[in-house]
């Protein structure tokens, strides 16, 4: 007897694809030198990076490095910025290492100063508390928005006035998340810095397109680093995690530095005001 169309699966549950084995692809996807396609090379380019001592800022730097541009490093602790520079020195690319307090407009004019000139900026520098609302103190409420988005607008305000000097445009990243587009306990302040991020994001597009300054934002998930590993050390916040991301699986580094590479070159000479979610699908659900 012949099976009616779709009857065989009638009695099939269909697997939730988080319960599904996601292997991390090899880091060789993920090319950093240059073997790169010539549109994503950044050769002759001068990039900023703010917190570029360790982590994201780390890893976009020697993402940039090995894309082509030279790179100045921004941080408030000079001996990881040394090490970086160290790093992209090996690379073959000019460093340098600028230690500012990105909240502090002087000490932003005075490190941009000594660069011969900004064609990238990668606003990484950022923090976050996790702790319940109703807990939340105003010293912790401060600390993170003049980080988050004093130090945020600021960077990008000093460096925007320095593109549109040279004449030449530029292009500017902002570090946002994924909690820029949804919403999370525990993570009030942060979710609403990102949210002002998103914001100054396309108002910035929009503004500075005149003088070809692009502005986009890159919106990770939860990333593992030196910073976070200790926390997803804890079985239940790492199942708790996982179960939002659908490809079940952490992001790197490397896949966020990539995403910014991508956008500071010329392979996104039409993007601006967008945000590029780098998030496994958690903001697709």
């Amino acid at each position: 007897m012949t099976t009616p169309p779709n009857q065989a699966h009638d009695n099939l549950i269909t697997p939730d694809p988080r319960d599904m084995p996601h292997p991390r692809p090899p880091m060789a996807e993920y090319p950093l030198g240059a073997d790169q396609p010539p549109v994503w090379r950044l050769d002759g380019k001068v990039a900023v990076v703010t917190g570029g001592g360790a982590g994201l800022g780390r890893g976009c730097a020697l993402a940039l490095a090995a894309a082509g541009a030279e790179v100045a490093l921004i941080g408030r602790n000079p001996a990881p910025l040394a090490e970086v520079a160290a790093e992209i020195r090996s690379l073959g690319r000019d460093a340098w290492e600028l230690p500012c307090d990105v909240t502090q407009g002087a000490e932003i004019v005075q490190a941009l100063a000594m660069l011969p000139r900004v064609d990238i900026l990668i606003n990484n520098a950022g923090r976050n508390i996790p702790e319940p609302f109703l807990s939340v103190s105003e010293e912790h409420l401060d600390a993170l928005l003049t980080v988050n988005l004093r130090g945020l607008f600021l960077v990008a305000q000093h460096t925007a006035r320095r593109m549109e000097s040279q004449g030449q445009g530029g292009a500017i990243v902002m570090m946002s998340s994924q909690m820029g587009h949804v919403g999370a306990a525990n993570r009030t302040v942060y979710c609403m810095t990102k949210h002002g991020v998103e914001g100054l994001t396309k108002a910035l597009a929009v503004e500075l397109a005149p003088h070809n300054i692009r502005v986009n934002a890159v919106a990770p998930t939860f990333i593992e680093t030196p910073m976070t590993r200790p926390f997803f050390a804890d079985p239940v916040f790492l199942e708790s995690v996982l179960r939002r991301i659908p490809l079940g699986r952490l992001g790197q580094i490397a896949e966020v530095a990539q995403a910014v590479v991508f956008l500071a070159s010329p392979a996104a000479a039409l993007i601006t005001g967008a945000s590029l979610v780098v998030d496994g699908g958690w903001t697709a659900q």
